[in-house]
């Protein structure tokens, strides 16, 4: 069995036993970008596949000892989303058909044109490349352990800057206030904060203050002793020593009751934590992560938040962009949230036309990258009116909450349709040009004009 990568225009299993079918066949897919393996029967084809190999299969009917049918089905057996083509002859038709209800990709009606071979091909490979990816991406987040989020996605000068301070304090114990507004991804660069630590591999216990009753705010968070109030049967392990070994986060910290703010205070300060009905003082070896969307300095100013814990916490600030200031940033995560929400559907999943990628790339996001997401889901799960109907036509965006000229607007477009394919492509600059339909030299033109480089796309 052979694995690896797919090649720039894609890999080919091409099986037939007449030798001159076979060398036309190999060279039109060749002359295409094609990776082509050529066999002169099933056997010597069935070394070859596997759940893993990246690639189609183009196979004729009729050939001695195992034809093309038994060669589907084994191959099928082998895994059951291999896309199969089969090559009939005039009367096979029926038969041909009849094969497709039990698993084929497609079929090709002899004689065909070299350009139908080329083009039956190219969105088979596609469809593999698509199955694979979703795979991968099925098994890596069955893989991650509870909780983990995905990577940082994003190449704008906003979101390098985001990834660089994580870089910069994610291995020390200092305590950092997340700035964000709603939907920014706040939880997820707590994490990343987390998973960069020494402190990975104990608890990341997360609490959002704004979610929490505030009659049990204190217990929740501090623990309480048995009998410490009424219905308190147990001890209770607050989140604050849960957190002990590893990173608390506090999301919406502006939310936190006044009077359990000093006590918070105190736990920094410190690094003790005294559960209500209890008087000792348990040690705590955490990090603080804090997180808000508004302005604490403000917020303290106006008597809403406390002064010292806001200079407690505003001492390492990290910053998330809003998604209308990272624009370039949105056909990316569009497509990374696409990946993901066929994974989780269990849908294939497609890239949006040319057109909705335009209404993506020019609508405001108040919801930021949450909001892009849910839009990710509603697209996967076939709800292809969310992105027709996101921030209005493209004209009325264009005048209004966009801001940008039609000139800018071409520019942004043309820049994440080919971010988007080099992305696709693995950073092939062959592939990309072939996928866009463009000359050598204006391809790399635009790359200059637009500031990309295909070794950022590079796997």
């Amino acid at each position: 069995m052979t694995t690896g990568s797919i090649a720039p225009g894609g890999s080919v299993l091409f099986v037939d036993d007449e030798r001159s079918v076979r060398l036309a066949g190999q060279q039109a897919l060749e002359l295409a970008g094609f990776d082509v393996t050529a066999c002169d029967g099933a056997e010597r084809a069935l070394r070859h596949l596997g759940r893993d190999w990246p690639g189609a299969l183009v196979t004729d009917v009729r050939m001695p000892q195992i034809d093309g049918l038994e060669l589907m089905e084994r191959a099928l057996a082998l895994d059951p989303e291999l896309p199969v083509i089969l090559i009939t002859g005039h009367g096979d038709v029926p038969m041909a058909v009849e094969a497709m209800r039990r698993g084929a990709y497609d079929f090709l009606e002899k004689p065909f044109p070299s350009d139908r071979l080329v083009e039956v091909t190219r969105r088979a490979v596609e469809k593999r490349r698509l199955v694979l990816e979703n795979r991968r991406l099925r098994d890596q987040l069955a893989g991650l352990p509870a909780g983990e989020v995905s990577p940082i996605v994003g190449r704008t000068p906003g979101i390098e800057r985001l990834r660089g301070a994580i870089a910069a304090v994610a291995d020390t114990d200092a305590d950092v206030l997340v700035l964000g507004e709603t939907g920014t991804g706040k939880e997820m660069v707590a994490r990343a904060l987390h998973a960069g630590s020494n402190r990975r591999k104990h608890p990341f216990v997360a609490l959002n203050c704004g979610a929490m009753p505030e009659a049990i705010f204190e217990s929740e968070l501090f623990g309480h002793e048995a009998g410490a109030f009424t219905g308190a049967g147990k001890r209770r392990v607050g989140r604050i020593e849960h957190a002990s070994g590893g990173t608390l986060f506090l999301d919406e910290i502006e939310s936190m009751p006044l009077s359990l703010q000093v006590k918070l205070l105190r736990v920094i300060q410190e690094r003790v934590v005294e559960p209500l009905g209890s008087n000792e003082l348990i040690p705590v070896d955490l990090r603080v992560v804090a997180a808000t969307k508004v302005d604490l300095r403000k917020a303290a100013s106006e008597g809403k938040f406390r002064e010292d814990l806001y200079y407690r916490l505003n001492v390492v600030v990290v910053t998330i962009p809003p998604l209308r200031d990272r624009r370039d940033d949105i056909p990316l995560l569009f497509q990374h949230f696409v990946v993901q929400a066929a994974a989780r559907y269990n849908r294939e999943p497609r890239a949006p036309s040319p057109a909705q990628v335009q209404r993506l790339a020019a609508h405001d996001w108040p919801g930021n990258v949450r909001e892009l997401r849910n839009a990710a889901d509603r697209f996967v799960l076939g709800l292809d009116d969310t992105l027709s109907a996101v921030g209005g036509t493209a004209p009325a965006m264009a005048a209004g909450r966009s801001g940008l000229s039609l000139a800018e607007q071409v520019d942004l477009f043309e820049k994440s349709l080919i971010e988007s394919e080099l992305a696709r492509c693995k950073g092939s600059v062959k592939a990309a040009i072939e996928a866009l339909n463009i000359p050598r030299k204006t391809f790399y033109d635009k790359l200059k004009r637009y500031g990309l480089s295909r070794e950022d796309f590079v796997e």
